[in-house]
Formats: structure tokens, C-alpha cells, sequence
């Protein structure tokens, strides 16, 4: 109605549009979050290293001519990956839990 509109017209201006400001973020270099990945979650790269270390172990098993030591260590390796992707989900699977709530 118009009286309506005239009687919020003579209250005064309408706010001011400024938008909120954003939060600021502090810039986190490789470092930081690699460290603060490992806090989240210790098994995943406790995995990447066990892996690496069981695949250069049997590639040099492998070099020397130890086939049978060899095939036991890509066994192992193959173990070791699917530890650290059973690691990897379970993080995720948690913090999808954590944002939920």
C-alpha cells in the first residue's frame, strides 16, 4: 500500500549494500599441509613408505639374479597399496563423518 511504502521512505535510507567481509586465510605451503594431512590421517603415508620400501627392495632382489625373493616382494607391494587405499577411504569415510555432524 502506498502509505506503507511512504511511511518507510520517511524512516530514511535504506542500509547500506556492503557485503560481509570473508574470512582470510592464511596461505599453507606444501609443508604445512602435508604435515597437517599426516596429523588427520598417520596410515597413509606409514603406507606410501612401506610400499616404496618393499618395491626397492624387490627391485633389487630382482637385479641380483633372486627371482623367487623378487616375486615375493611384488606380492608384498600389492599388500602394502591396497593398505594404504584401505587407509585412504577410511580417512575420507571420517571426515565425511566429522563434516556431517
Amino acid at each position: 500500500s502506498p502509505s506503507l511504502r511512504a511511511a518507510a521512505m520517511a524512516a530514511g535510507p535504506p542500509p547500506p549494500l556492503e557485503p560481509s567481509p570473508l574470512p582470510v586465510f592464511s596461505e599453507e605451503g606444501f609443508g604445512d599441509k602435508f604435515l597437517r594431512k599426516t596429523r588427520e590421517n598417520p596410515l597413509v603415508p606409514l603406507g606410501c613408505l612401506c610400499t616404496v620400501g618393499i618395491l626397492t627392495y624387490g627391485l633389487i632382489s630382482f637385479k641380483r639374479g633372486n627371482t623367487r625373493q623378487s616375486q615375493l616382494m611384488m606380492r608384498a607391494r600389492i599388500l602394502a597399496q591396497g593398505f594404504t587405499f584401505a587407509a585412504l577411504l577410511g580417512g575420507m569415510v571420517v571426515t565425511a563423518m566429522k563434516s556431517r555432524k
